[in-house]
């Protein structure tokens, strides 16, 4: 591949397609780009990763450098606010276990999309409300903006933290041995579209993905907090029932709907029209669906819960921690495919009365 260069880009923004549109343009884009590629194959991949890819060790420097800093702040979080508020509220002695680290994410993840709001909708940058920008004026080896490398930074390096914190910090689960390897491939994902320089499409897939980690825990924290002291606090019961329902319909919009049609359709489509020989064109954009069909068969589940809140007509706490298969079985229905997962808490957003709800879980277990 080549290092050219990408155009200024249409003086109109392009109106958002819709799924049809999406479909058939990037179908046709994408076996026409097949097709022309004659010289494809392992190859022309390592000259293109050798004459394309720019990091340096002064950015590795920082990234292991920050990775510590967030395991050294996480750790003086958890001993001076997290164990202490979790103590002063009297909670269950597994949700006291739990709290600190769904604390901790909560701040992480309010923090970095926080961030990301900032620099899609009050800065200059037009990427949310035209994507196809995103490889205006793209060439290789460009240049990273301070604000947006500043981003990539915080993301890069809180993935490298979280890779020795589900070994070392976390509960130990049955899927930590996942949530490794998951760590490694956000990591290196992260790492490849800063190197290649397609650090403004990584902006826009950071804010689509990470709204939704604040609302599950922002749900989970006030699942424990509704039973605090052995007794029920409705406005956290509430809070919890509202973070669940609101979590669902965020994933459906921001991973469903804004994710395919604003990132992929650029990806796939404005990409080749702005830079004819876009260097990994066919990796990243693989990559870029697979996730989105991941979104799709995690929101599965979700709807499949949603529907169980809906039937049951008195909903309570659940306080018991008899069926621990059960629970942890649920909760990977709404684990986070790409981006930061979560552990065995997302059970807990469905409380409903007796051994019927259980029998559901176990059920669900099954397929």
């Amino acid at each position: 591949m080549s290092s050219d260069t990408g155009d200024a880009g249409p003086a109109e923004v392009e109106p958002m397609p819709g799924y049809l549109d999406l479909i058939t343009r990037a179908s046709t884009v994408m076996l026409g780009a097949w097709r022309d590629c004659s010289t494809c194959g392992l190859e022309l991949s390592k000259r293109t990763l050798l004459h394309n890819a720019y990091i340096t060790l002064t950015e590795i420097a920082l990234f292991f450098f920050c990775a510590f800093l967030w395991t050294q702040v996480r750790q003086g979080l958890t001993e001076s606010l997290f164990k202490p508020l979790a103590k002063r509220w009297r909670l269950l002695p597994k949700d006291a276990a739990k709290m600190p680290e769904s604390a901790w994410k909560l701040v992480f993840y309010t923090m970095s999309w926080s961030y990301s709001t900032y620099l899609l909708f009050f800065t200059s940058y037009s990427f949310f409300n035209d994507p196809p920008s995103v490889f205006y004026n793209w060439k290789s080896g460009m240049s990273v903006p301070i604000d947006i490398a500043i981003a990539y930074l915080i993301q890069g390096s809180f993935y490298g933290h979280s890779i020795y914190a589900t070994v070392y910090m976390d509960a130990w689960r049955k899927d930590s041995a996942v949530m490794v390897v998951h760590h490694i491939i956000t990591l290196a994902l992260i790492s490849f579209s800063y190197a290649f320089r397609y650090h403004n499409v990584g902006i826009l897939v950071l804010f689509l993905h990470d709204i939704s980690d604040i609302q599950l825990e922002f749900t989970k924290l006030n699942i424990y907090l509704k039973s605090r002291g052995g007794g029920h606090f409705m406005l956290n019961d509430v809070l919890s029932n509202m973070g669940s329902v609101s979590f669902s319909i965020t994933w459906f919009w921001f991973r469903l709907y804004w994710f395919p049609l604003k990132v992929l359709y650029a990806t796939c489509v404005s990409s080749l029209q702005s830079v004819p020989s876009i260097p990994f064109y066919f990796f990243f954009n693989a990559l870029l669906l697979a996730l989105l069909l991941m979104n799709i068969y995690w929101f599965l589940f979700i709807v499949v819960f949603v529907v169980k809140v809906l039937k049951v007509k008195e909903l309570n706490d659940v306080r018991e921690y008899e069926d621990e298969d059960g629970l942890k079985a649920a909760a990977g229905l709404l684990r986070k495919p790409l981006a930061q997962n979560n552990h065995d808490d997302a059970g807990h957003l469905i409380s409903a009365k007796g051994k019927h709800v259980q029998n559901g879980i176990n059920k669900e277990k099954h397929l």
